[in-house]
């Protein structure tokens, strides 16, 4: 059987992943504007995210749809583990706890293993493949950013069990399709991804008021720097 998924929740979710995108927070981040301690507080969130939706797809992975892109090879809880332990120390779990999106997130994702398992497909495509496709680009800019040195922080960019991304991201697209589901249900599918963009823009709506905040002390501490030089400089010519 072929839905067309692929088809479908690429431009279903079209409207929503330019929303996303247009975010402050993401914005910035793509401009190079990036604050660590931000940062740390979404990869926080990130892995109360990513193990709950791996701990349910694990639980599911012979469910007759499920079981179609059921890919262990893409689960993050590891490499966020690895992040975390570098941006909070050993202790990192006791450091941490989910935003309120971030806790929104992880209650829909068990809800939706309980009641209606068919649209964790809309969770894993909106993640994983966001994942796959820009990784290497925000790996990038992160480490720029945060002047990070390669292996730092980054884990969670890194997919060393899938030496073709290109090719792997062929093969889920395919199995998209071949889900055994009907129309109706890709629509239900499709708009779950659509919710999932949602919960994902106010997770980093959360983080904007830090990030701002942030931005407003460096800037603040950059003009006391230089008026301090200035005056410094005055009192010498006198």
């Amino acid at each position: 059987m072929s839905s067309n998924l692929a088809t479908k929740l690429r431009l279903g979710t079209k409207k929503a992943h330019t929303m996303a995108e247009n975010v402050g927070f993401v914005r910035c981040f793509l401009k190079g504007v990036v604050e660590k301690n931000s940062y740390r507080k979404l990869v926080g969130n990130f892995y109360f995210i990513y193990s709950a939706m791996e701990e349910e797809m694990e639980k599911h992975q012979n469910h007759p749809v499920l079981s179609k892109i059921y890919f262990p090879q893409l689960n993050r809880k590891q490499s966020l583990e690895q992040d975390l332990a570098f941006y909070y120390g050993s202790n990192w779990l006791s450091q941490i706890q989910p935003s309120s999106a971030g806790a929104a997130y992880v209650q829909r994702i068990r809800e939706l293993s309980d009641k209606e398992p068919e649209l964790l497909v809309a969770h894993s495509y909106t993640r994983y493949l966001g994942d796959l496709s820009g990784g290497q680009i925000l790996k990038g800019i992160a480490q720029t950013a945060m002047n990070l040195s390669d292996g730092e922080g980054t884990a969670f960019y890194e997919f060393p069990e899938i030496p073709d991304e290109k090719a792997f991201k062929a093969t889920y697209r395919h199995n998209l399709d071949e889900l055994p589901i009907d129309d109706a249900t890709a629509d239900r599918i499709v708009d779950e991804a659509n919710a999932a963009f949602g919960v994902n823009m106010k997770m980093f709506q959360e983080l904007e008021g830090n990030l701002i905040k942030a931005i407003g002390i460096m800037v603040y501490n950059a003009i006391t720097r230089r008026r301090t030089r200035g005056s410094t400089e005055l009192a010498t010519a006198d």
